[in-house]
């Protein structure tokens, strides 16, 4: 399978990225193996998780989702040679207080490291922006990470345009690594968070642009068509989706899936795919048959015509 560069870091991905916030959630650890080792069998490759994952569960505390992929790298030494492991830190205050300061990020890193039993994270994010810590000081830290060889490259997520202009301009300034990728909420259902002034960003600097919430939380996987729909761990987040746009959007996904024989969460991660800017999507999968689904999403092409036939539909 064709793989994409993230940035300028060296590290090259295959076009869709396993979201492994399930776990911990919906996903227990034997399942959580099972559905890793599909995904990689099917050509594909990286690994989105975060140290917060999945503290919304009762009686979890953060870090249940690091721990489970640790458990598999553990079980299976050479998927550690072949995977590309994204982590993110800052989205809970530290110890002092703050997300992204030189002791939260020094602390931070030590236990996804030790939660995913291996000796180095490919890609480090910074989960949101921290107004209370300098970026220089996040950069510093960054910098002494890589000088020792455990994080490879780094990156952010859920910048603001500023922000991220900021943080490029001072790693050119001091010499210190930059944030190499961006990682913004962006599907069909939502496209103001990076279409525009962030995406021209980081286009023009070269950056790698991984987006969540790709299927807008299971939305534009089509199975929620009605209230009476709305069950489920996930089924809260849509029902802002649940309007004339909405349908909209589905109506158009479904006449594309029909003309592939696709399913209408294939067509949305493809039209993701083909989008300017993108590398690639993140989705999650809590069953064999819906990794594979994933991996048949990497392999739909869609023509000029169905593309903006849907980019019409989400207008």
């Amino acid at each position: 399978m064709q793989t994409r560069p993230l940035g300028r870091s060296g590290l090259r991905i295959a076009p869709l990225v396993f979201g492994a916030n399930v776990f911990g959630w919906t996903v227990d650890q034997p399942t959580s193996a099972r559905l890793l080792d599909r995904f990689f069998d099917g050509g594909l490759n990286a690994i989105d998780t975060a140290d917060v994952y999945s503290r919304w569960v009762a009686g979890n505390k953060g870090g249940e989702s690091e721990t489970m992929i640790g458990h598999w790298l553990k079980a299976s030494p050479a998927r550690r040679e072949q995977a590309v492991l994204i982590t993110k830190v800052g989205a809970a205050p530290g110890a002092d207080g703050k997300g992204l300061s030189a002791k939260s990020i020094a602390a931070g890193v030590e236990a996804s490291l030790r939660r995913l039993q291996t000796d180095r994270i490919d890609l480090y994010l910074s989960h949101r922006p921290d107004a209370a810590t300098p970026i220089e000081e996040t950069l510093r830290a960054y910098e002494e990470l890589v000088k020792a060889g455990k994080v490879r490259a780094i990156g952010a997520s859920n910048s603001t345009p500023a922000g991220l202009r900021d943080a490029l301009d001072t790693s050119a300034a001091r010499k210190l690594p930059r944030y190499e990728v961006e990682q913004p909420e962006y599907n069909l259902c939502e496209r103001g968070k990076f279409e525009g002034p962030l995406r021209d960003l980081c286009i023009a600097e070269g950056l790698g642009v991984i987006v969540y919430y790709s299927l807008a939380s299971g939305f534009l996987s089509g199975k929620y068509r009605s209230k009476a729909d709305l069950k489920g761990a996930r089924a809260g987040g849509v029902q802002n989706y649940m309007n004339e746009r909405g349908f909209r959007i589905l109506g158009a996904l479904d006449a594309v899936a029909k003309a592939h024989g696709a399913k209408p969460a294939e067509v949305a991660l493809a039209w993701l795919t083909a989008r300017e800017g993108v590398t690639a999507p993140i989705a999650s999968a809590t069953t064999v048959e819906q990794v594979d689904s994933l991996v048949r999403a990497t392999q739909l092409e869609l023509s000029k015509e169905e593309l903006q036939s849907l980019t019409d539909a989400s207008d």
